[in-house]
């Protein structure tokens, strides 16, 4: 739990920044990515987070990185300031915690789609078109397959799930009987 908040007090600070000038979504940008590098080098994680490794020099090869990816000075400043802070652990629920705040700013909003057997485009765009009517917000989706929904959708929006499956209504009938 402590982490998590320690991860949004993070998140909302470089996104006040962002929103004061106007670089939110190229800050959420560079944090997912930089989140991913590091997930994906795992010899350079371990590194930076190896607190058996004078913080100098740690920061020193950072700042090497940072200077090949070419992100902003407000994100470099953000990375350093984690890695100074013994932080830099936090990135990757940073980074999901600034994705919802930019979702927020943008009216956008998450769903989860179950379905038995993959949607069309055009089955998936009409749903999102619905979901979109119904929220009051533009939908951006993941789909997934569960062939024991038998038939019928299950959409998750944040907390609220929406279960349309006829495994869903057999489950029902079978306790009303």
């Amino acid at each position: 739990m402590i982490r998590s908040k320690v991860a949004r007090r993070y998140a909302k600070a470089i996104f006040s920044l962002g929103k004061e000038d106007g670089n939110f979504e190229q800050y959420g940008k560079e944090l997912k990515e930089f989140s991913n590098f590091l997930e994906q080098n795992r010899e350079l994680s371990s590194f930076l987070l190896s607190r058996l490794i004078p913080l100098e020099i740690r920061q020193g090869v950072l700042k090497k990185v940072l200077e090949k990816v070419g992100f902003s000075e407000v994100t470099n400043r953000f990375l350093m300031l984690l890695l100074e802070k013994e932080r830099m652990d936090q990135l990757d629920g940073i980074w999901r915690y600034y994705e919802k705040l930019m979702d927020e700013a943008m009216n956008i909003v998450r769903a989860e789609i179950i379905t038995p057997m993959p949607l069309s485009d055009s089955q998936r765009e009409k749903l999102e078109n619905a979901l979109a009517t119904f929220t009051g917000k533009k939908v951006k989706s993941v789909i997934e397959t569960d062939p024991s929904l038998i038939g019928g959708v299950v959409v998750k929006i944040g907390d609220m799930v929406l279960d349309g499956s006829i495994k869903a209504q057999l489950e029902g009938l079978k306790q009303s009987i």
